[in-house]
């Protein structure tokens, strides 16, 4: 029974930590808006409608500095903090905004 107790406790707090991506994408909807509608600074691609995969692979990619066009430096710092289960939150976020 502690076994039980102990394990789903453990799964009660991993889940409180888990990324929350419409959290996190507050903080890009600043220049990216409410439903990803927006190209920010009037600069990037519009990501509204992109798939989970391909916002994946950009904030990587911004990470780890291999992509970006004009907004590479200002989206470099914006991602650099951002876990892998961050990551996996937004895009699954953001590719489910209507």
């Amino acid at each position: 029974m502690k076994k039980v107790l102990f394990l789903a406790s453990l799964v009660w707090a991993t889940s409180i930590f888990a990324a929350d991506g419409e959290t996190l994408f507050k903080t890009c909807a600043t220049c990216h808006g409410a439903k990803a509608e927006k190209a920010a600074l009037n600069k990037s691609q519009i990501i509204a409608g992109w798939d989970a995969a391909k916002i994946t692979a950009a904030l990587n990619g911004y990470k780890d500095g291999t992509y970006g066009g004009p907004l590479k430096g200002t989206m470099t710092p914006q991602v650099k903090n951002l876990s892998a289960d961050d990551i996996k939150a937004l895009a699954t976020y953001i590719s489910s905004i209507k």
